[in-house]
């Protein structure tokens, strides 16, 4: 395990080893990026015998995640069904029935990519949203508004119909509240955020996971680290993290990222 002096911890390892070692409900969201089980240039990707190996692997990590996650917290899971695989659909179902449902988010990649002869142009991937067993959980929906253009702003403060025009103009000027739509354009080859992996996942949705479901101070739990785009988001952001991954050179990318990321921190900090 690598421990960070602000807060992070990263740990080595497989995921049903180190889970079990985290305290329950103490964390307060789970962002999981796990393989897809789907047709892939990496061997992370199909390591299971079937589908059915792969379920039952991620029902066991899932229910783990589940435990150490706070009541009033989120756990997001990213996945896509394929053309010819549809394992996120079951799994999906599954984990529905064992956990409570919170919401389902679509990332919109914004470009398509793997153009396909006889089916449309794949663009989006699936975020499941679960919950923790609370009444009520923490979100912060403000957070993550969506600008509106200054044209469109003029235009809505002309319309005569609004009787406030003081509290329209507040509105306006923070923005439309987000859909469960997310359009975050996916890292290309020539973006300066790539270092390598193969599913790395822009900063930029990470952020607004974050940010919707967390408060400064609270932990992040990401149980497949992978380039460490989480843990560079929760530095930036003031919350703790904790990290998991199993492949030496992931652990060390992601290592190289937040060794970066903290060195930028300091040198915005006074007294550094």
């Amino acid at each position: 395990m690598t421990t960070l002096d602000i807060g992070d911890s990263l740990h080595r390892g497989d995921v049903l080893k180190v889970l079990p070692t985290i305290p329950d409900a103490s964390v307060q969201v789970v962002i999981a990026d796990p393989p897809y089980f789907r047709v892939a240039e990496a061997d992370w990707d199909r390591q299971w015998k079937n589908q059915e190996a792969y379920l039952a692997w991620t029902r066991l990590w899932a229910a783990e995640c589940m435990r150490v996650l706070r009541p009033d917290g989120l756990c997001f899971i990213f996945g896509q069904p394929g053309k010819r695989e549809h394992v996120f659909l079951h799994l999906m179902s599954e984990l529905c029935r064992a956990h409570q449902f919170h919401d389902l988010i679509i990332w919109d990649r914004v470009v398509g990519y793997n153009e396909r002869r006889d089916s449309l142009t794949p663009a989006y991937e699936m975020i499941l949203v679960l919950r923790g067993g609370a009444q009520e959980v923490r979100f912060y929906k403000d957070r993550v508004r969506t600008p509106y253009s200054p044209e469109i702003i003029r235009t809505y403060l002309a319309d005569k119909r609004y009787k406030d025009p003081v509290a329209r103009r507040e509105h306006l000027e923070k923005g439309k509240f987000a859909t469960n739509i997310l359009p975050v354009p996916s890292l290309k080859g020539i973006s300066k955020e790539k270092v390598g992996h193969p599913s790395q996942k822009p900063l930029a949705l990470i952020e607004k996971l974050v940010l919707m479901s967390t408060g400064e101070g609270d932990t992040v739990l990401d149980p497949f680290l992978g380039s460490g785009t989480t843990a560079v988001v929760a530095q930036r952001l003031g919350r703790r993290c904790i990290g998991i991954e199993k492949d030496p050179a992931y652990c060390r990318m992601a290592l190289a990222r937040i060794q970066n990321e903290v060195a930028v921190h300091r040198k915005k900090l006074p007294g550094f």
